[in-house]
């Protein structure tokens, strides 16, 4: 059997990186998406030989035609998506902008429905898919300075539930994997004292790597994960329990 294609969306840098390296790892031919960083994503691709394709992901007539551009190059359809992309614009909602609102949403959220959307039919027709939303753990939690991403990667979570159900007939599973505090860009640039009192909470006494993060979606992604959809799956090192 030909290798199983994932793509995964904000692909080259931070989470979207480490997950697009574990699947490659795992035996998959890999696509990372990106929006902007042309010169990280020319070293991620000269890094890894990972395929990159560029496009917006909050605008759905430029996911259907990159999915469609990637599975010519590729030479075949997108078995897995992984719904990476996502960005934070805080500010506490009784000084946050309209525009900050509305582009967290669409980037974090709206794409969910554009990539799953160019995909879908595909995997339906085919008998087989794997989507996976990379939510948060303070769409669990909530987060002040956050009612945008919280709202946001919360929505993810419904979103998952709701899709699962549509597409479990049809071969295809859809669960989130909402990850606590990781050693990423977003959280280098947190004071030192303010991530002291972070990892205070934490039981197992650090924050995630985005390798914790990867080695669950290439769980999920597998074949042999088909019994498990509609699920959120948390790591966090027990930040947050339900």
């Amino acid at each position: 059997m030909a290798k199983r294609i994932a793509l995964v969306t904000g692909g080259t840098r931070g989470i979207g990186h480490a997950i697009s390296i574990a699947l490659q790892k795992a035996g998959y031919t890999v696509a990372a998406n990106y929006a902007k960083n042309d010169a990280a994503a020319k070293a991620f691709h000269k890094e890894t030989g990972i395929h990159v394709f560029k496009w917006n992901v909050k605008n759905l007539d430029e996911c259907v035609e990159g999915v469609a551009r990637l599975e010519k190059d590729l030479g075949g359809p997108v078995d897995v998506l992984i719904n990476n992309a996502g960005i934070t614009r805080d500010s506490m909602l009784h000084k946050m902008s309209s525009e900050d609102w509305h582009h967290v949403l669409e980037t974090n959220l709206t794409s969910c429905f554009n990539m799953s959307r160019a995909v879908i039919p595909n995997m339906r027709e085919r008998g087989f898919g794997r989507i996976i939303n990379i939510s948060s753990i303070n769409a669990q939690m909530g987060q002040m300075g956050q009612t945008n991403y919280a709202a946001a990667k919360a929505g993810m979570l419904g979103f998952t539930k709701s899709l699962a159900r549509e597409n479990a007939i049809k071969g295809i599973t859809v669960n989130a994997v909402a990850p606590g505090y990781t050693n990423t860009e977003m959280i280098q640039a947190v004071p030192e004292k303010v991530m002291e009192k972070i990892i205070a909470q934490i039981p197992v006494g650090r924050v995630g790597e985005p390798e914790d993060i990867a080695r669950c979606v290439v769980f999920l992604a597998a074949d042999d994960a088909g019994f498990i959809t509609g699920e959120t799956i948390s790591v966090n090192g027990g930040h947050h329990m339900e």
